[in-house]
């Protein structure tokens, strides 16, 4: 008998990943529907921002061109979450953004407030796709102080 497991013919990889991604829906949809986080909940979400279908203004893929963090606790507002994607609105460096992300491109869910998280396997072409300027960009402006929602986050590292 062979000691190497068969090939799998179903790609189990590739479910467990979308059905852990359906969970980020799910919590986000409860917040969406609640209107707000519930008690000291907030989230962590990193994403791949050259991902097809990643909507976020052109001064943001110039500073995170390829992955960023943003953080959804308590400056967010118009969080909209669709079965493929969720849209919210942010501030950066006193700048209002509307984002519009696909569950396909998280790679990162933490909620710190229950030491919960998820990390996924990217999903991404292996070169960054060349984006236009998206609608709402506005124009850039040379910051005051750096008081954006944006932190870097090292899932990989445990403490």
């Amino acid at each position: 008998m062979s000691e190497t497991p068969p090939d799998s013919l179903i790609p189990y990889d590739e479910i467990v990943q979308e059905a852990l991604r359906a969970v980020v829906g799910r919590v986000l949809g409860e917040v969406q529907a609640n209107g707000g986080l519930p008690g000291q909940h907030h989230f962590y979400i990193t994403f791949k921002t050259h991902a097809p279908g990643v909507d976020i203004p052109q001064h943001l893929t110039e500073r995170f061109p390829d992955e960023m963090t943003i953080v959804i606790q308590h400056r967010f507002w118009d969080l909209k979450v669709r079965p493929d994607a969720f849209e919210v609105g942010l501030s950066f460096n006193q700048m209002p953004a509307k984002l519009v992300i696909p569950f396909a491109a998280v790679t990162g869910f933490v909620d710190p407030a229950v030491n919960f998280a998820l990390q996924f396997q990217a999903q991404d072409d292996d070169e960054p796709q060349e984006t236009a300027a998206a609608g709402n960009d506005a124009p850039i402006a040379e910051p005051i102080e750096d008081g954006s929602n944006v932190v870097s986050v090292d899932f990989t590292r445990k403490k």
